[in-house]
């Protein structure tokens, strides 16, 4: 039977971001954004799958996934790394996806974070949003910023996630790290636990339903430094996607809510580097201004991507500036570049001119 320990070895060897074990192929690693077949090893059968969930998944876990047929947790390999693990049901046989989770916090140099960003991290309150598709980067790039925190400011920082990827130690600040599903029944309790233990920075590891955003507004408002995440790409599409979760006869009161609240959304998506040797992060930044409260007061958020464009000096920038840079410095092509625009004509025109 293949060894699963073997398996994350080599995960780690080469720098893989996902290990994926499905029935009747062999495992796969994600390289550089590409799924990869390990060449050297065997088909997977169920029975070796099952076998493997066995040994990696807590007692809690198991019951769930026969309940569920899903589950996520974090699993330690020894003290080589950590992997986030999401066992799944297909056709009735099971699957596993480990993503690991890498040993070392990035600076903001290797992310490639904007210089603005690190203004927010002093903030005494408001919500900080970081959004973008799964794998884009968005749990490394808030451990980052709450690894900046702990180590420049004595305060108390509180995590909520499901699972615990990065580990904080005690360092300038105080760090409480709670796991839903092991310490905390669900987010939207860990939340309204939290304003219980004095908090000065919150992490929300998913705005997953509207008693968990409404908390992390509310205490945006009332006086605590709130980061958390969401799956969507760009300022306008996550102010959008928060006041789609309200009825409608109370949007009007979260939009004045949520225009107050907000202070900056970072959106990010990761691309393959022109060179083919791994991924390079692109990032949209918003940070709020009297004319993006306006438009979010006013369900005009349509306005924001125009305010964004024309605040660069203010420290904002839209993804596809962000992607041609990354283009106009060679780290990526033209073609990865006009493939993840949100507008290819504007950025052909800009090729063409010579911008």
């Amino acid at each position: 039977m293949p060894d699963i320990k073997s398996l994350m070895d080599a995960c780690l060897e080469q720098n893989a971001s996902d290990l994926h074990l499905a029935v009747g192929r062999r495992p796969v690693l994600r390289l550089s954004g590409h799924l990869r077949e390990m060449a050297n090893a065997d088909v997977l059968s169920g029975a070796e799958i099952e076998q493997m969930v066995e040994v990696i998944a807590p007692d809690r876990n198991l019951r769930e996934l026969n309940e569920s047929g899903t589950t996520d947790f974090g699993y330690a390999h020894g003290d080589k790394c950590r992997f986030r693990v999401s066992i799944l049901t297909q056709k009735g046989q099971r699957g596993i996806v480990m993503r690991l989770i890498p040993q070392k916090l990035l600076s903001f140099e290797q992310i490639g974070l904007p210089d603005t960003v690190s203004s927010l991290l002093d903030l005494h309150r408001g919500l900080v949003l970081v959004t973008g598709p799964t794998g884009s980067g968005k749990t490394t790039t808030l451990a980052t910023m709450l690894d900046w925190i702990n180590q420049n400011r004595d305060v108390h920082i509180i995590t909520i996630e499901d699972p615990i990827e990065y580990y904080h130690s005690h360092q300038v600040g105080q760090v409480t790290q709670r796991e839903v599903g092991t310490d905390v029944p669900t987010f939207s309790e860990a939340m309204r636990r939290a304003l219980r233990q004095d908090p000065d920075v919150i992490l929300l590891g998913e705005m997953r339903d509207l008693e968990t955003t409404s908390a992390a507004i509310s205490a945006a408002e009332t006086g605590h430094l709130v980061f958390g995440t969401l799956h969507t790409t760009g300022a306008a599409r996550t102010v959008d996607r928060i006041i789609d979760q309200y009825p409608t006869e109370q949007q009007e009161q979260v939009r004045s809510q949520l225009s107050v609240a907000l202070v900056a959304v970072i959106s990010q998506i990761l691309v393959p580097t022109a060179d083919g040797s791994g991924r390079v992060a692109a990032f949209e930044v918003m940070i709020a201004n009297p004319a993006i409260e306006n438009h979010i007061r006013k369900c005009e958020t349509y306005k924001i991507q125009s305010v964004i464009q024309t605040s660069r000096r203010a420290g904002m920038t839209l993804m596809d500036d962000s992607l041609f840079d990354l283009y106009r410095s060679g780290r990526i092509s033209k073609e990865t570049m006009l493939e993840r625009s949100f507008d290819r004509k504007s950025l052909e025109a800009r090729i063409g001119a010579g911008a």
